[in-house]
């Protein structure tokens, strides 16, 4: 660590970083980083396409008419197809990866309460914030902590359209340091 920014690294082995240089490395946050109560907006925004949805669809086996067929989804009740809710489900964690568990994580434990309150449309755009919502160092791993999250994703408009709630088991930032290969780069 070279300063007060918690993405700040330089690789083992040099102190002055490449060529001289201070490198700064992107990662998530150790678990002794991370804050209950904090609300952490991820940004960009997914502005969500029907390449996306017909992709996930077909590549899942989810052969559901209400993702694929515009001409049967245009009679039902929300009047078109609508985003398949595990893509959504999938985009609203992935979004939060870079700036909470990136290199961090050592496993996802579960995600529970998972909730789809309002469609997601070819079109929209996904934005997601996450709460942490508890915390506590593992009594069987040391140096290693579980940490409950709660994901909300909410379209362009402010609609919540997903609610989850995550538990990873993360890495403290001096036991992840002292593994044997975590010198040097972190695993992109």
């Amino acid at each position: 660590m070279t300063g007060d920014n918690p993405a700040d690294t330089v690789p083992a082995g040099s102190a002055a970083g490449v060529g001289g240089r201070r490198v700064i490395e992107q990662r998530g946050l150790y678990f002794d980083e991370l804050e209950e109560g904090v609300l952490y907006a991820h940004r960009p925004g997914r502005t969500v396409t029907e390449t996306d949805n017909v992709l996930f669809t077909t590549l899942t086996m989810n052969t559901q008419a209400l993702h694929l067929d515009a001409a049967w989804s245009a009679g039902q009740p929300f009047g078109q197809r609508l985003m398949n809710s595990m893509f959504t489900l999938a985009t609203m964690v992935g979004q939060s990866v870079t700036q909470l568990t990136q290199g961090t994580i050592i496993a996802q434990l579960g995600l529970t309460d998972v909730s789809f309150p309002h469609p997601l449309y070819h079109g929209d755009t996904l934005y997601t914030e996450t709460v942490v919502t508890a915390k506590r160092l593992s009594a069987s791993r040391p140096g290693q902590g579980i940490v409950t999250m709660e994901h909300t994703g909410r379209n362009q408009d402010g609609a919540v359209v997903a609610r989850a709630t995550r538990s990873c088991l993360m890495w403290t930032r001096d036991a992840h340091q002292d593994q044997p290969g975590a010198q040097g780069r972190m695993p992109v």
